[in-house]
């Protein structure tokens, strides 16, 4: 799962009035940390004065007011909130009708907030009124944005009718607690109320909270009323209304129209480039972002994390890992110290694109992890064929008692199925489904089947279909499919390919997979038959194609290619090495057919498979040493993966092919996969 941060969230307060303070969530404390707190010398705790509610006994002594008030606010600033709301009841018990001071219960509305509990709320207002305090105008902001923030949003809202007087700081904090509350509409109803009673004067925070709103609604139209609003108020030049404006045409589909926005803006800050950057980011248009990125570069702006998160999801697509080493280099070098966002993408994007070490690296140099990094790190073991690594990773994680997700659990099963741990994978599927929390879901299923499939127990795989606690879905079909196609399995696949079909009958590779099977087995008749009902519904197999990228450019390689200029050259070489490679005991194999590929081109067209056309050119066009890394967008078909293992044996070159299910890590005439995928 990618997390997306906004840079809406880096907004400065409206004032002090509207902080809104929230508990920080703490990771479960391990044997190490436990005995480090033992150790550590014990902080001297405030003295509260008597009265105080002490071993489940009270004091029959007069309250000591200011000491309690004096210790109320030392216990929020260490923040011992639950204490402070405790001694809050004591202080109504003792003296409930004498007012404490005002920091006294500003740090009572900072407890509530953080203690997010409507009774706490409830206390500290009900003390100020029956005491006879009278708030100011900051005090009652904050008593507001306690009651938002606690969730009361019906009192909230008399408290904010009631108040005797409002400033647009108040106006801002009810509408931010209406959008937090998931009731946009409610705060964009605010906004015009407040817009029919001041017009320009409502001030730029309170329009930003207002797009806010409009952003979390989806409501271009809405956006667009208010961003002729910031027209009108003459401040398109406000630091942060025109990056609200840019994320909200970005979130509502108009990347054109947020980069009109950012176009207009006189000067940019690095928060505004970060916003067009997730902008492009989001919708994909990766190309777009990376000449933003150099454009920001040139302008002298500074980067920061969030930029660098940001980039490393536009570099992953792309498949541009010098320039993320570059960056990261560089971020090191400037002192910014990663957050667990950008690790967690660094980790991801060196997984995808087979650095495991370095995804390990930058793992263990994290100073802090949550789940989306270890799952990040379990899945790419699991994709490049690490399983004994994937599962140890999945134990460590189980011993440090951090709960695995489903994410979690898809990894490790993936890793099983990809290195034939067949066992390990079994006892991991019983462990999930002991939980109530993680009981398995269709993609856990279609994982075991494949597991059982590849081995050839079929039988086991279709029990696990016919025993789930819900409807069958298309990828445990699927599963089942590519299972009797590895094993031959005419009947059951025709029972599975009915079942897929019926599902997914416009999918062609629920068709290539059938259509393989038939030609493996040397049923032409009934492959054909398969051919003409791709015809007759109008669909075609896609191209194959296979690429590898050279000094950033791609060369792209099709079945029987000759487009590129060195095209003699690499069926040369490539001849040369079925030559050679023959001689070393490679015999084809002509069983399978690629999807671009029809029956009767079948017999012509091993040689000149894409895959086979890349290695050649990457062998010609790299010193005799260098890796080569081919990527493909189809299944690495059983000839080329058996060509390529020689290849490396003759060549002593590494080879990774990256295809459409998973990495191949071909190394002396072996493969990571263990021939098995």
């Amino acid at each position: 799962m990618e997390l997306q941060l906004t840079p809406l969230r880096s907004l400065p307060t409206l004032h002090p009035s509207t902080t809104i303070h929230h508990t920080k969530a703490t990771a479960t404390p391990t044997a190490n940390t436990v005995s480090a707190c033992l150790l550590e010398p014990l902080k001297p705790r405030p003295q509260l004065p008597r009265r105080v509610l002490l071993h489940g006994r009270r004091r029959s002594s007069p309250v000591d007011l200011p000491s309690l008030c004096a210790a109320i606010e030392q216990l929020v600033t260490e923040g011992r909130h639950r204490e402070a709301c405790d001694a809050l009841r004591d202080a109504r018990a003792g003296a409930p009708f004498v007012a404490l001071p005002a920091p006294t219960y500003d740090a009572l509305v900072t407890a509530a907030s953080a203690l997010r509990e409507a009774g706490a709320a409830a206390a500290v207002l009900w003390h100020m009124e029956s005491s006879g305090f009278e708030p100011d105008q900051y005090m009652w902001n904050r008593v507001l944005g306690m009651y938002l923030v606690c969730g009361m949003l019906t009192e909230a809202r008399e408290v904010f009718e009631g108040m005797p007087a409002r400033s647009r700081v108040t106006w801002g904090v009810m509408m931010g607690g209406l959008v937090d509350g998931k009731r946009p509409r409610g705060a964009l109803a605010l906004f015009g109320e407040l817009w029919e009673e001041v017009g320009v004067g409502a001030g730029p925070r309170v329009l930003v909270v207002a797009v806010r709103a409009a952003t979390v609604l989806g409501s271009v139209h809405a956006g667009r009323e208010l961003h002729c609003c910031v027209a009108k108020m003459g401040m398109c030049e406000d630091q942060y209304l025109p990056c609200a404006l840019i994320d909200m045409y970005s979130k509502c589909g108009r990347v054109d129209e947020a980069r009109r926005v950012f176009d207009g803006i006189p000067w940019r800050s690095v928060v505004a480039w970060n916003t067009m950057l997730a902008a492009y980011s989001l919708h994909g248009c990766s190309d777009q972002a990376l000449d933003l990125y150099h454009d920001m570069c040139q302008s002298g702006v500074g980067l920061d994390q969030f930029t660098f998160s940001t980039m490393l999801r536009v570099f992953s697509r792309l498949g541009l890992l010098e320039h993320a080493k570059q960056m990261h280099a560089g971020l090191i070098q400037s002192g910014l110290q990663m957050d667990i966002v950008g690790n967690t993408a660094l980790v991801d994007l060196y997984c995808k694109w087979g650095q495991m070490e370095d995804a390990r690296h930058v793992f263990e140099r994290m100073p802090s992890r949550n789940l989306i990094s270890w799952n990040a790190l379990i899945a790419g073991y699991g994709y490049h064929g690490m399983g004994t690594k994937a599962i140890e990773m999945f134990e460590r994680l189980i011993a440090e008692g951090i709960a695995p997700n489903h994410v979690t659990f898809l990894g490790v099963l993936n890793a099983c199925r990809f290195s034939g741990f067949i066992d390990k994978g079994k006892r991991i599927f019983q462990f999930m489904a002991q939980n109530p929390k993680t009981k398995p879901r269709a993609m856990h299923y279609a994982c075991v089947i494949e597991l059982f499939g590849r081995q050839g127990l079929l039988d086991e795989a279709y029990s696990m279909i016919r025993k789930a606690p819900f409807t069958p879905t298309a990828n445990m079909w699927g599963a089942l499919l590519t299972a009797c196609r590895i094993n031959k399995n005419i009947q059951l696949a025709r029972l599975a390919a009915e079942q897929l079909l019926a599902m997914e009958p416009q999918k062609v590779n629920n068709y290539i997979v059938l259509l393989n099977l038939y030609i493996s087995s040397g049923k032409h008749d009934e492959a054909l038959t398969v051919v003409n009902t791709l015809k007759k519904a109008g669909l075609y197999m896609g191209a194959a194609c296979s690429w590898i990228t050279l000094k950033k450019k791609d060369h792209r390689f099709f079945f029987n290619d000759s487009l590129n200029p060195k095209s003699s050259e690499i069926y040369r070489r490539l001849d040369t090495l079925m030559e050679t490679i023959k001689g070393l005991g490679y015999v084809s194999e002509e069983e399978e057919l690629l999807p671009d590929i029809l029956p009767d081109e079948h017999e012509t067209s091993k040689v000149y498979h894409s895959e086979k056309l890349a290695v050649a050119f990457g062998l010609i066009s790299t010193s005799p040493s260098a890796p080569l890394t081919i990527n493909q967008n189809h299944r690495l078909c059983r000839d080329c993966h058996t060509v390529i293992k020689f290849v490396t044996q003759v060549t002593k070159r590494e080879i990774t092919v990256r295809d459409a299910s998973r990495f191949h890590h071909f190394k002396l005439g072996t493969c990571s996969c263990g021939d098995y995928w």
